[in-house]
């Protein structure tokens, strides 16, 4: 369900965004698993100054992920 509910969110706040399942690519899961996440989904952010991960439905981040993205006229 935070998956859905992640993907609800970004798509009404208009914040573009590319799904990987990672059902279907183990290669995602093992990257995942690096860097210490252990649910999702895991959000990835590429910021300029290097990227930004949360895990969870986090609206209080998407909320601020869409104002930067408006901001920056995307």
């Amino acid at each position: 369900m935070p998956c859905k509910m992640t993907k609800n969110q970004l798509t009404k706040l208009a914040v573009p965004y590319i799904e990987i399942d990672v059902s279907q690519d183990p290669d995602s899961v093992r990257t995942l698993r690096a860097l210490g996440y252990r649910t999702t989904p895991v959000v990835q952010v590429d910021l300029p100054d290097g990227s930004d991960y949360w895990d969870g439905y986090r609206p209080d981040r998407i909320r601020a992920l869409a104002y930067l993205v408006k901001g920056q006229g995307v």
